[in-house]
């Protein structure tokens, strides 16, 4: 069975640091591609980055370029997402999704798998 979990979310102040993890299990992403995506308060899940296992190449969306790293650890099947500069509109849920495909895309639909979320509030 097919598990991410998700970790590090807490609370911090406009303009700190966070970094989530995200540990996957019960089978190989390693030809895929590994994403996160948030859900802020009252609206939809957006897109926030995604990264090839295979090759580590990134896509990010606008909203969080120069801020938000997000990088892997094959050994250990753990994706990061390392959060710089944050901003009170990044207040959210945070999603990880993984999918067995090459993906460079903003859209959920194309993510089969999907942990519970961590909650992220930045505060003033």
């Amino acid at each position: 069975q097919v598990q991410l979990v998700e970790s590090g979310g807490g609370v911090v102040q406009d303009g700190g640091s966070l970094r989530l993890s995200c540990a996957a299990s019960g089978r190989s992403f390693s030809g895929g591609t590994m994403a996160w995506f948030r859900r802020p308060p009252g609206t939809w899940r957006d897109f926030v980055a995604s990264i090839m296992w295979s090759s580590g190449s990134t896509y990010y969306a606008d909203s969080v370029k120069g801020r938000f790293t997000v990088s892997r650890d094959n050994a250990n099947n753990t994706v990061y997402l390392q959060m710089n500069s944050l901003k009170l509109e990044d207040t959210a849920v945070y999603y990880c999704a993984a999918s067995t495909r090459l993906l460079r895309t903003s859209s959920d639909n194309m993510y089969m798998y999907w942990g519970q979320g961590t909650q992220v509030t930045v505060s003033s």
